[in-house]
């Protein structure tokens, strides 16, 4: 609900002040693209673009202008140069996860949901990759809401929401850095 994919039956949702519930479908896409970044744990890349495309993409669908200079520094923190012209297919799955976070982060969003965005990458991948998206989303004041099973990374949020079973087990510990 919070990523405009599903709507609540009751309640609201509100991003930038603006009411998810309200927005007809095409004003919820526009302004889902604008706002959210998405990492799937399938990683929804295109199977008819390359790397860079795939990338770029929510970007130019959207009519804006790729900051190239940051998503050149995107793709090399996340090792990503001697693959820009693979197509997906042809790349692992922590490559390919790799992908769809660079995906996520180019469009500098206000949200980014997360779904085990390390699930498929080594532990020094996996660290290089929160600790990356940790300090972009503090330098564009973004909110990182991650499910992760990894108690270590886990430990790196601000707040830690435990659920169980469906339950909400703990709402919100707060961890001091």
């Amino acid at each position: 609900m919070l990523g405009g994919l599903d709507r609540p039956t009751s309640g609201s949702v509100t991003i930038r002040g603006k009411e998810l519930l309200r927005m007809k479908d095409e004003e919820l896409t526009i302004f889902r693209r604008r706002n959210i970044g998405f990492v799937f744990q399938n990683y929804n890349l295109l199977p008819v673009l390359n790397v860079y495309e795939n990338i770029v993409y929510p970007i130019e669908i959207d009519g804006g202008r790729t900051d190239t200079d940051f998503v050149k520094e995107i793709i090399h923190e996340l090792g990503l140069q001697k693959k820009l012209r693979n197509m997906p297919n042809n790349l692992s799955g922590g490559q390919q996860q790799r992908v769809a976070i660079a995906r996520a982060l180019a469009t500098k969003p206000a949200i980014i949901l997360a779904d085990e965005p390390t699930g498929n990458l080594d532990s020094k991948t996996s660290m290089d990759v929160i600790l990356l998206m940790q300090s972009l989303s503090h330098e564009f004041d973004q909110t990182i809401l991650m499910i992760t099973h990894n108690e270590e990374i886990a430990r790196m949020a601000d707040r830690i929401i435990r659920i169980e079973d469906g339950k909400v087990l703990s709402g919100g510990v707060r961890y001091a850095r």
